[in-house]
């Protein structure tokens, strides 16, 4: 994290600084991720959830400025979260790269698992828990054989989850069967799945 002095009070960030962010930006382009929905990363969001019993699960690629899900699982009946406003948010492919909790895995480098993010004041006050009623997160991050963080495969829910030792395996295992598909598809132009 760094210290940014216009922030009111010279408050410390709550995103970490992604140094890899312009290298990885440049290889998710190499590689056609990151800019546009994609079916069979649908599909794989859509197999997270239901391994997980989660209902939002994505497959998200991180750049300089923003978060995009190019997989993407949503509830067929989403949880109604009403904003102070009196607004109801819906989430889209895009979040600004300070919500949610994927740049700090892609910054670790390591997975996630978050029972109750209110139960960790450095999470508990990031913009995804009041804007959409984000309570639990589980995901690992996709790390490609040149070493370079991609992004993360993730689950959420609006309700506290004890993801336990077999989530913590789960997500870990699906982030290692993606990025070995990802690489075939980079290797030969098979289909993703």
């Amino acid at each position: 994290m760094r210290y940014d002095p216009s922030r009111p009070a010279g408050r410390l960030l709550l995103t970490p600084e992604d140094e890899e962010a312009p290298a990885r930006a440049r290889r998710l382009s190499r590689l056609g991720l990151g800019e546009h929905p994609d079916p069979a990363l649908d599909a794989y969001a859509d197999h997270l959830a239901e391994l997980t019993g989660a209902p939002y699960a994505m497959v998200n690629f991180i750049d300089e400025n923003r978060q995009f899900f190019a997989g993407l699982h949503l509830p067929e009946v989403a949880p109604r979260v009403v904003k102070a406003d009196g607004s109801t948010p819906v989430l889209g492919r895009q979040l600004a790269r300070d919500h949610g909790f994927c740049p700090h895995v892609v910054v670790r480098r390591k997975a996630l698992v978050l029972e109750d993010v209110c139960d960790y004041p450095r999470f508990a006050g990031n913009a995804v828990v009041d804007e959409f009623g984000i309570r639990s997160y589980l995901g690992a991050p996709l790390i490609d054989s040149t070493q370079m963080v991609l992004g993360t495969v993730c689950v959420v829910d609006v309700e506290p989850r004890p993801w336990g030792r077999a989530g913590l395996e789960a997500i870990k295992a699906s982030a290692a069967e993606l990025v070995a598909r990802l690489e075939r598809r980079e290797a030969d132009g098979l289909p993703l799945l």
